[in-house]
Formats: structure tokens, C-alpha cells, sequence
């Protein structure tokens, strides 16, 4: 197994703007730096070391690709391919794997060539923009919802909040659901089931009344959609008893997936509401409904900042706003904890859960997996990636499969499940783990002896190299310190574990 994929952080390349036609591509006459950059930023180094010819062009380069950049001299391109050639790649102990045979896997018996697909959302709501996805490698897509309503979207309708990198790390919307008509819809379906008749189109539905709810799922049905997916979740459709108003309560989820499945003989899934205290009483009511699969989690309802002048909140649509859904991978452990709570379950046994929340990179999708998802749903990163990002999502997890000598995606499905429980007692709570500090990579910036003196236990203080020292008898290893490290240089121990104090 690689232990190298630590090495490369975002924060190595933090100024890599993930260019569109890179002007690196152009200056480099042996490589291509983008494609090797954008691996490394959705964490699939491996891919990327495997993908460079056998000598180093970078020996004897000028590295012009670096001048180029749009942002010049500021992404270390030729030291990222160098720590993917000499670093990277002869730690790896499994070479790529021929093909994705791996990845194949299924959406209630229907086949998935892999298991990424596209959230029902703007980036599945056009012929045009479902065909890009196909091409570019996505399994399937989850078009957007499909309803009766007259939508007319606000503008602006989209804020977010940003991490260090510039790149979003939580995203709010106002948008509602497909302002193109019923019919509109239906003809898309029939085209890209026409074209793609190999990959999966599920479309996402919402209804007024048990007799819409019905109508739509049979009309879809008619016109070659694979499955259904019930909108029980869009926070921005919550007046007038629609969207997350329904997915509170377990009795109209029951009764209109009942309806659904009494007019369609399609898979139909149920997307529930994060914006619940559990998320099982839903779910059970959908079962009951005769639901075969279950998706979640839609957005969860949030405010997004508060402007200290203007008094009001993002997105701000003529000095008005709104409460809004919150997504990206700011969200993702929050859905990591729902999909866990499905999965757990006894009474869902057996359903399908494509999950979705927060997923930008393969490892972010395999921890879904191994909580018991069957495929994942993405919306988000392609926002604001792109579709491309499903070449390092199938090479990354593929690549993962091979080197556990795994041959099937679903023997990886619920690995997690029995190792979470939803309460603290059930953790071990008699011994203390140390943290190891490597003083090498220390660079005497003190920021653990300030959190463990603020934050803490008072367990760390720095000698007169600026090197940190631990007090084993104050350290109760909470690993506080592990977390605010910026070099990665404090490990957990594997020697140092002594009973802890009781009473």
C-alpha cells in the first residue's frame, strides 16, 4: 500500500489555479504539468506518478512551464514532479490496473460502469451539460428535479465560504428546481437515453399531490428514465408543503412514495433532509412506501455570513436574502454521519444509499462506500472543478481497490459500519496515546505549546532550540496538537501508551 500520499499537500501547490487550456501544457514539450497538478490536488499522486515516462524531463529543464503559469514563479511545478518521480512512485508497491472493471458496480440491478454520478442540481440540467458528463466518464447522472411549478430563479442565487487556497469550502444556494417544463424534460430523456443508452439517467421528481407525484414518475418511466428519485429535501421549496417540509414528516414521505411506486415499475429512491434530528424515521416511512433505494443528504438549511454594512446575509438579491442550502466539502462530516445512521440501520437492510455531501475526491467518496453507500452523488466540486474531476475520482479509487487486492467495489460497502457507534461510552477510555514529535520536520513555530497551554492540558513547552517538549504526566493525548501542527511533524505514538488516571 502507498505511504506516500501524505507527502503532497494542497498547500504545497495552494497557488495552482487548476487552469481551463493551461498555459503550462503549452510550454512544456514532454509533459503535461495541469493533469499532473490536478491529481495531485484531488489526492491521486499515485495516478499521476504512474502517468510520467520513465526519465525525469525535469532534470535538465528550464522549467518554463513555471514562467508561464498565469500566476508566474509561483507554482513549484518541477519540485511537485520531482517528489512524484523520486518519492511518490517508488513508494508505490501496485502498478495502475488495466481497467476499470473494478469500479463496476450497480444502482438497484441497474449496471453502473462506476459510482459517480451527478447530483440533481444546475450541473444535470441540460441535455448539453448530462452528454459533456457522459463523455468525460461519469456512471450517471441524476437530472434536475422535474416539476409542474412555474420557477423563476433569484439573481444572485449562489454565496460560498472560502479556505486559505481560494478554493470553496462550504456553498450556499437559493436555486430551486428545473425551470424548464414537464415536456421539455421528458424530451431530454429521450435523447440522452437514445445516445447513452448504457449509462444511468435517474430523474429527480416533485410533486404537489399524491396524483402528481404519480404522474410524474409514470411519464418518466415512459420516456426511458432508468429510476426515480423523490425530492423530499430541497430547502428552497419548503412553502407550501413541499421539498424539506415533507421530509420531516415520515407520514407524507410513506404516502407519496407510495404513490410513485403505484404508477411507475422503475427503481425509485427517496432523497431525504438533513434537516432533522435522525434521519431513520424518514427512511423507514419511505421503505414502507415500497421505496427501493434511499438517496441523501440534500443541502442543510444555513446562513452564510451577515454583511457588517449593508445588514444583510449571502446571497444578497436586492438588499434581501434568504435561508438557503449549505453544501460542499464543509458539510461532508455531517453527511458521513446520516449515511452512517442508514447504514446501521436493521430495518433498511438491503436498500440501495447513494450518498452524497461534501464529496470532491475519491477518498472523500470511498469513506461513503465503507459506511454503506452504493454510489455517490456529486454536485458541488463539479461546480466548481468541473467534470474532469471524474478521471482522478475512477483512477484514485480504482487504483485503491487494486492495492487491497480487492476485485469488487461492493466488497469495501459497510467495511466502516462496525467500528462507529452514535454514543461515546462506547469508546475505550483506559489508556492515553502519546503524541512523537519529529524534530526534523519541526520548524519551532510553537503553535502546539500555545494550544496545549490555551486549549489544553499545559502538557507542552518549547527548549532553547524552539524544539517542543511534552510533560507525560499533565498529557492526557488528546492530540490537539496533532491537529494544529502546520508541518505534520507530530505523530501519534506507537510506544509511548500508559493507563490513564481513573476517578
Amino acid at each position: 500500500m502507498l505511504k506516500a500520499n501524505s507527502r503532497i499537500r494542497r498547500s504545497d501547490m495552494i497557488q495552482c489555479a487548476l487552469c481551463d487550456d493551461a498555459p503550462c501544457d503549452k510550454a512544456c514539450p514532454a509533459l503535461q504539468p495541469s493533469r499532473l497538478l490536478r491529481s495531485i490536488w484531488f489526492q491521486n499522486e499515485q495516478g499521476a506518478s504512474f502517468a510520467l515516462p520513465e526519465d525525469n524531463p525535469c532534470l535538465t529543464c528550464a522549467a518554463p512551464c513555471e514562467s508561464k503559469c498565469v500566476r508566474p514563479g509561483e507554482v513549484p511545478v518541477r519540485d511537485l514532479v520531482n517528489m512524484l518521480y523520486y518519492q511518490v512512485r517508488p513508494e508505490a508497491e501496485t502498478p495502475p490496473p488495466e481497467d476499470d472493471e473494478r469500479l463496476k458496480t450497480d444502482l438497484c440491478g441497474i449496471p453502473l460502469e462506476n459510482p459517480f454520478l451527478l447530483s440533481s442540481s444546475v450541473v444535470a440540467s441540460t441535455y448539453d451539460m448530462c452528454a459533456r458528463a457522459f463523455d468525460a466518464g461519469w456512471g450517471g447522472v441524476c437530472f434536475k428535479t422535474v416539476c409542474s411549478l412555474d420557477i423563476h430563479e433569484a439573481s444572485p442565487r449562489f454565496s460560498a465560504i472560502t479556505g486559505d487556497s481560494g478554493s470553496i469550502v462550504g456553498f450556499k444556494n437559493i436555486e430551486q428546481l428545473s425551470d424548464h417544463s414537464v415536456a421539455e424534460n421528458m424530451k431530454i430523456f429521450r435523447e440522452l437515453k437514445k445516445k447513452y443508452p448504457t449509462r444511468l439517467v435517474m430523474a429527480s421528481i416533485m410533486g404537489q399531490n399524491e396524483e402528481e407525484w404519480g404522474t410524474l414518475a409514470r411519464q418518466c418511466e415512459e420516456n426511458g428514465v432508468d429510476a426515480v428519485e423523490l425530492n423530499f429535501s430541497c430547502p428552497n421549496m419548503a412553502e407550501g408543503g413541499l421539498g424539506s417540509d415533507i421530509g420531516q414528516i415520515p407520514e407524507l414521505v410513506e404516502r407519496f412514495t407510495a404513490a410513485a411506486k403505484r404508477a411507475c415499475r422503475i427503481p425509485v429512491l427517496a432523497k431525504l433532509t438533513p434537516n432533522v434530528a435522525a434521519m431513520s424515521p424518514a427512511a423507514e416511512a419511505a421503505r414502507r412506501g415500497g421505496a427501493d433505494g434511499l438517496a441523501a443528504i440534500n443541502t442543510i438549511k444555513s446562513v452564510v455570513g451577515v454583511d457588517m454594512h449593508t445588514y444583510t446575509t449571502a446571497p444578497s438579491v436586492r438588499g434581501r436574502s434568504a435561508v438557503g442550502g449549505y453544501s460542499g466539502n464543509a458539510v461532508k462530516p455531517i453527511a458521513l454521519r446520516f449515511i452512517a445512521e442508514l447504514g446501521q440501520n436493521p430495518a433498511l437492510a438491503g436498500m440501495h444509499l447513494s450518498a452524497m455531501g461534501g464529496i470532491e475526491t475519491w477518498k472523500d467518496a470511498l469513506e461513503f462506500i465503507l459506511l454503506g453507500a452504493g454510489s455517490v452523488q456529486i454536485t458541488t466540486a463539479v461546480m466548481q472543478y468541473g467534470y474532469r474531476i471524474i478521471d482522478d475520482l475512477k483512477a484514485g479509487l480504482n487504483m485503491y481497490l487494486a492495492e487491497k487486492g480487492l476485485r469488487r467495489l461492493k466488497d469495501t460497502q459497510g467495511f466502516a459500519l462496525d467500528s462507529l457507534s452514535f454514543t461515546t461510552d462506547a469508546v475505550e477510555r483506559d489508556t492515553v496515546v502519546f503524541p512523537s514529535f519529529d524534530r526534523a520536520k519541526c520548524i519551532g513555530c510553537g503553535r502546539c505549546a500555545v494550544s496545549c497551554m490555551d486549549g489544553g492540558h499545559q502538557a507542552i513547552r518549547l527548549n532553547e532550540d524552539r524544539k517542543p517538549v511534552l510533560d507525560g504526566k499533565k498529557c492526557v493525548g488528546c492530540h490537539l496538537c496533532l491537529l494544529v501542527c502546520p508541518q505534520q511533524a507530530i505523530t501519534p505514538s506507537v510506544k509511548r501508551v500508559r493507563p490513564a488516571a481513573r476517578g
